[in-house]
């Protein structure tokens, strides 16, 4: 139980640090709702003193639904609606601190300390590697569901680990993506060699895992046609400043085919006005690149930063829309924005086809490839390290392809000359 509790005094500082922060008066109502109603139940409950546990069941009371946890995100705007507010004001009892945004708030991953030591070594070893924050992320974030699952199954140290015991934990991922299981596997024979190489398990298990062949660029890119483009540049809502923003970032994306991580976290410091370039480091390669500032990118980024941007203190030059108006989520693909838009601009999508941000890219690619630009060309536009990541585009280069078609009755002719 939380001590020297204040409940109202911490809802009245709550509510002053949203209205400071910016938070819409229908926001604020909301919010303010919701802690009259649950202020009721405790009086209706003489409840003086409240703890996770007592909200949990506050919530449970009002919606029907009961949560193991408090951290959990949901769908439900009902639980939402009672769940935002009591996370805020539990967060504030426990350390006087207002914590602005809640939405998607997750615990921290806690190691089990039977796998403490050579977990915090794993994660040490790949920062040494040099990986990039992207995939550092990607790889810890694996071996956590890794850890916990093992830990459910009652397995207290990595050399009681078995095959069985990895191969069950498969099973609960063998619905994803053939190419997202290999990624997993990938990473698992990377945890599994480190823990054999410094002596954490007696067998080496990398070998043994399962293979998932997923052939190298197996896909074809999809790309977007002209007249797509410009409708779904047409439905956004320029008038809106949060339309001011996405219309920015497409724009950026679909002329010069940056990555969503990199439009996310631009600067405004990376834009040379005077030389008409923006210059950054691409956060998959760490490699820097120096782009164009095109004369319709600048102009969308101007009017988005007069008339658009909320006031913040934020180095970014996109952010959030919402209070306390900080810099977009690192996870933050921005295909719910996108997809939004495709909807409003009435396209279809072809079943199966994956339209994404990084479909604007391809399609840049795509372009660059019908006026006959050369690959190096390309792969230095796009940021590629090696041309060989870039030729995976050859594939949608429609006319290229048929001047490398064969003639069926010229192939029989040679055959039958033989």
């Amino acid at each position: 139980m939380l001590e020297n509790q204040d409940i109202h005094g911490a809802i009245l500082a709550i509510m002053e640090s949203m209205r400071l922060q910016g938070t819409s008066p229908g926001r604020l109502k909301n919010f303010e709702n919701a802690y009259n109603v649950f202020e009721r139940y405790l009086s209706d409950n003489s409840i003086a003193r409240i703890d996770q546990n007592i909200c949990l069941e506050y919530v449970y009371a009002k919606t029907g639904q009961r949560f193991e946890r408090f951290e959990c995100v949901t769908s439900n705007a009902r639980v939402d609606y009672r769940m935002r507010p009591l996370l805020l004001l539990l967060r504030y009892l426990q350390d006087g601190q207002f914590h602005s945004d809640v939405r998607k708030t997750k615990p921290p991953f806690v190691c089990p300390v039977c796998f403490k030591s050579e977990y915090e070594a794993f994660c040490e070893e790949i920062v040494y590697r040099g990986y990039s924050k992207a995939t550092i992320e990607s790889n810890t974030r694996k071996v956590q569901f890794l850890i916990m699952f093992m830990a459910t199954q009652g397995v207290t140290s990595s050399s009681a680990i078995t095959i069985q015991h990895i191969e069950n934990y498969l099973k609960t991922i063998e619905n994803k993506a053939v190419k997202t299981v290999g990624v997993f596997l990938y990473v698992f024979r990377n945890f599994f060699s480190f823990l054999y190489e410094r002596g954490y398990i007696v067998d080496d298990l990398a070998p043994m895992l399962p293979k998932v062949r997923t052939p190298r660029n197996a896909s074809i890119p999809y790309v977007w046609s002209k007249d797509d483009i410009k409708k779904l540049l047409c439905a956004i809502d320029r008038d809106d400043p949060k339309g001011k923003r996405d219309y920015a970032i497409l724009l950026i994306a679909i002329r010069l085919g940056l990555r969503i991580g990199d439009i996310r976290s631009l600067k405004k410091s990376s834009i040379d006005w005077n030389r008409k370039t923006i210059n950054l480091k691409m956060a998959k390669t760490g490699q820097p690149i120096e782009l164009p500032l095109l004369k319709d990118i600048g102009w969308a980024i101007i009017d988005y930063l007069q008339n658009g941007r909320p006031a913040t203190n934020s180095e970014c030059v996109f952010v959030r829309h919402r209070a306390p108006f900080n810099a977009f989520g690192d996870r933050n693909a921005f295909n719910k924005e996108l997809h939004r838009y495709i909807l409003k601009a009435g396209l279809n999508i072809p079943e199966g086809q994956r339209r994404g941000m990084h479909s604007l890219r391809s399609t840049l690619a795509g372009n660059m490839l019908e006026i006959k630009s050369p690959l190096p060309i390309i792969s230095e536009t796009l940021g590629h390290q090696s041309v060989n990541t870039t030729s995976i585009y050859l594939k949608i280069d429609i006319e290229g392809l048929r001047k490398c078609a064969l003639d069926p009755e010229e192939v029989f002719a040679d055959e039958n000359s033989l």
